[in-house]
């Protein structure tokens, strides 16, 4: 390989700095999937709409951050965001705003599709218990959409994750950010960003495990529960004791 002298040993001792980084990149992607899960609701309950001005705002919010570079969004609101408020936005806050939005728009298209996946006769029901509209989404419509869509949302966080090594180029410190310190230093780019990569599947890969398991089993059509004795059945109907 060119006589290549590989030095290891230049990974280990700048290990604690990488893991410095690691704790800055685990913050941000706490952080994003939490606000985003969050607002993503409202975003996607306006998407759904009757009010067109309403349902055209919120499509044009997810079509914009949809359609458009993670990368252009994070520089646009890092450096052109300030020249139109006169506010200077560091550069921590400007990536938690930037993958915030991004995946806020994400996760409100599969908040949607769940949202449009639960029964209408379970909505008509509760509206008939006369469950506000408050009641309605937090007993009955948003926990059938997260169950539904988790592997959808699983996945997306794991974009968002690697997402964030994008944050560096704003000079946020990263992990991406101090590999790259560490390698121009030292010359010693293959160890140092070979190590980063690693750190970054070891992370991203057991969830992607979980997404791959989760998707297999809403596949899988439900198992038919066994009748017990004692219990109801269409040969074993269990009559009522002053019917009898």
């Amino acid at each position: 390989m060119n006589n290549y002298n590989f030095d290891w040993g230049l990974v280990w001792g700048s290990l604690p700095d990488l893991l410095g980084g690691l704790a800055t990149t685990i913050q941000l992607a706490v952080l994003t999937i939490v606000l985003s899960m969050i607002l993503a609701i409202p975003l996607a309950l306006a998407r759904m709409a009757k009010i067109e001005i309403v349902r055209w705002v919120a499509q044009g919010y997810i079509e914009i951050f949809r359609c458009t570079p993670m990368l252009v969004q994070l520089f646009w609101i890092f450096y052109a965001l300030p020249a139109l408020t006169g506010i200077t936005i560091p550069g921590y806050w400007s990536a938690l705003i930037a993958l915030t939005a991004n995946l806020t728009a994400f996760m409100a298209e599969a908040y949607r599709s769940g949202f449009q996946s639960v029964p209408v006769e379970q909505v008509e029901a509760a509206q008939m218990l006369r469950l506000s509209r408050v009641q309605q989404l937090r007993y009955i419509i948003v926990p059938q959409a997260l169950r539904q869509q988790t592997p959808v949302i699983l996945s997306l966080n794991i974009s968002m994750f690697k997402d964030t090594a994008l944050v560096s180029t704003i000079a946020v410190a990263d992990l991406m950010f101090r590999s790259n310190v560490i390698a121009t230093q030292s010359y010693k780019a293959l160890e140092v960003f070979t190590t980063a990569a690693i750190i970054y599947f070891v992370i991203a890969f057991p969830v992607s495990l979980i997404t791959s398991h989760l998707e297999r089993r809403s596949l899988q059509p439900p198992k038919p529960k066994p009748f017990k004795s004692g219990t109801a059945s269409p040969s074993n109907p269990i009559v009522p004791e002053g019917v009898r």
